[in-house]
């Protein structure tokens, strides 16, 4: 499978391109970025073919990886859904809904293959825990703490312009509920505040019955950085570990997956667009109620 890569970061070179450049049963060909100078180095470091329009990479490719902040992400994805090409996407899918659900009309309109990257979802160990713990079942409540701390001098997302502005709740949300929703289904009301050092504090009802809660910052103090995944229920107390792997490797696995779904055309997948356009559901709902100062309910 022959991948363009759009975007020419730190996540889009350290963990996408050099994943997908070593991946035995794909092909890393092209590149696109907003700035073509930053393109260039790019091509010149994986030997790639830098283009400086959208249309000209997607007609030399068979899928793109994208590692570009959401807003950018959500319409470039539509399109070169639309163009027919696979896509490897990152978290969070968009900003909005109606970006994120653009991106799954385009994906049914032509039938790509299509996951996001929710790194430890595709980490074994972490992907098995979780798969246990749903099975188990009978789980009343659940945690997930992500305090990061991205102003950490050396930090490759100090200057993520995105990432500063939307927070921790935009950032690392994404992770926490790709750990809290396949345990505990869906959401129906979500209640959040906001607090110092930009954390969101949210409290989320499931439609099981069950509240999970998600502390979140990425400008936590370095000696405050921590996670943790805990579930509450009828066998106990049960901790899910963070990352066995490194993201690179994460992101190896999520190539061998988008390989396989490409072969199997109408097959769906657990981080798909579906499911990453219900965590901007979510997300945008605890958002509102931040603003609002009062229960988002969903699905009504």
């Amino acid at each position: 499978m022959r991948f363009g890569l759009l975007g020419t970061g730190y996540w889009a070179t350290e963990t996408q391109a050099t994943a997908l450049a070593a991946h035995p049963r794909a092909e890393l060909v092209a590149v696109w970025g907003r700035d073509p100078a930053k393109a260039g180095a790019v091509a010149e470091r994986f030997g790639l073919q830098a283009y400086e329009q959208i249309d000209d990479l997607l007609a030399h490719v068979d899928a793109v990886a994208v590692a570009l902040p959401p807003h950018v992400q959500a319409p470039l994805a539509a399109r070169a859904a639309r163009a027919g090409k696979h896509l490897l996407l990152d978290k969070p899918l968009a900003l909005d809904i109606e970006d994120a659900e653009d991106v799954v009309a385009a994906t049914r309109e032509t039938g790509v293959a299509n996951l996001v990257f929710f790194t430890n979802r595709y980490d074994p160990v972490v992907a098995e825990a979780l798969a246990d713990a749903e099975q188990t079942g009978g789980w009343f409540a659940g945690r997930v703490t992500l305090f990061g701390a991205i102003d950490t001098p050396g930090s490759p997302y100090a200057q993520s312009q995105w990432r500063h502005e939307h927070g921790g709740l935009w950032d690392v949300g994404p992770h926490a509920l790709a750990r809290l929703l396949p345990v505990l289904g869906p959401v129906r009301q979500v209640t959040a505040v906001a607090g110092t050092r930009q954390t969101g504090h949210v409290l989320l009802r499931h439609e099981s019955g069950a509240v999970s809660e998600m502390g979140l910052t990425v400008h936590a103090p370095a000696a405050a950085g921590h996670f943790s995944n805990v579930f509450y229920g009828e066998a106990g107390v049960r901790e899910v570990p963070g990352g066995s792997i490194s993201a690179v490797e994460a992101f190896g696995n999520a190539v061998d997956e988008l390989l396989a779904l490409a072969q199997t055309p109408g097959a769906g997948h657990p981080c798909d667009v579906v499911f990453a356009a219900q965590v901007v559901r979510v997300l945008f709902a605890a958002l509102e109620s931040v603003e609002f100062g009062r229960t988002i309910s969903l699905g009504e």
